[in-house]
């Protein structure tokens, strides 16, 4: 029986064009920040906050650091999506090498980056992101929510992909008082805003990760404000942070039952209110199919 075309997107949510008993949605939003703002602790507890609710959970790296799901993993790497793609015959690769099982039942991939010196990350992104919709990765694993982990420093055309592409309908950025974390934030939600305009994405809010600055939350604040957004979380400094990553693991497992992984479950239920609330509200339009039928197309970047 032929599998008929998905339909365009909904609000947050990805619809299915599959009979009403079956039908599916996919809840997916992207955490953008420059690199070592802690976005990719702060995606790996959230994606485990939300699998600890009952959730099915993707976390999909979308860094050449490839961290982004260490911390679900005990440290363990997983191999990257252009790594699989460099070493397989394309034709060859199944969708299950790409896919890992992490802490909680969480699916984990990372897209992966280039050799150093060659090539362009941000052209990687696009080739993995080829290789998972052609082999229907969301269709088959059916995760309620997907979160792409994004690094932010240069928002070009592949580190916007997840939100150009209408993958991710809601944005939220990690940051800190600090000037460059602000400046990188300032960027990425300028770039969010020029894919607005066409129905792609909307910007969620700010995630204040404390780096014990003056005036922190004030300096944070005047940027959500002249950003029209707002801060949707205050994640505190903490060792526990450090000596969980130290370990490999999110802090949720590390001490679930400190008050630092409360900070990470009450993030996790507030991003997840947000996205509902835009798409009850009908504030995020519609973006590309970007599950349809398509031929493997991987980059010749690989």
């Amino acid at each position: 029986m032929s599998r008929t075309q998905p339909t365009a997107f909904e609000a947050a949510y990805f619809e299915f064009d599959r009979p009403a008993d079956d039908a599916h949605q996919m809840l997916c939003f992207a955490l953008y920040g420059k690199g070592g703002i802690g976005k990719s602790t702060t995606s790996a507890n959230v994606a485990l906050a939300l699998a600890e609710s009952g959730l099915k959970v993707m976390l999909v790296g979308c860094d050449p650091k490839a961290d982004s799901t260490k911390l679900l993993r005990s440290g363990k790497t997983v191999e990257t999506v252009l790594d699989l793609l460099r070493s397989h015959h394309r034709s060859a690769l199944p969708l299950e090498r790409m896919v890992t099982e992490g802490t909680g039942g969480v699916l984990l991939v990372e897209a992966g980056g280039p050799r150093p010196g060659v090539g362009c990350a941000g052209r990687g992104i696009i080739a993995a992101f080829e290789a998972l919709k052609a082999r229907r990765a969301f269709e088959i694993y059916r995760p309620d929510v997907v979160i792409f982990d994004v690094l932010g420093d240069v928002v070009c055309g592949g580190f916007a992909m997840p939100i150009r592409e209408g993958w991710a309908k809601n944005v939220f950025i990690v940051t800190s008082g600090e000037s460059m974390a602000l400046y990188a934030a300032s960027n990425i939600a300028e770039a969010v805003d020029t894919f607005a305009e066409r129905g792609y994405a909307k910007l969620g809010g700010l995630v204040l990760n404390r780096r014990d600055v003056p005036e922190e939350r004030e300096q944070v604040e005047a940027v959500a404000a002249r950003l029209k957004t707002r801060i949707v979380g205050d994640l505190p400094r903490s060792e526990l942070v450090q000596a969980a990553d130290v370990r490999g693991e999110a802090v949720l497992v590390t001490a679930p039952e400190s008050d630092m992984a409360e900070s990470y479950r009450k993030l996790a239920q507030s991003i997840l209110a947000i996205c509902r609330e835009n798409a009850r509200a009908g504030l995020v339009g519609e973006g590309r199919k970007a599950f349809g039928i398509i031929p493997e197309t991987e980059s010749d970047f690989i």
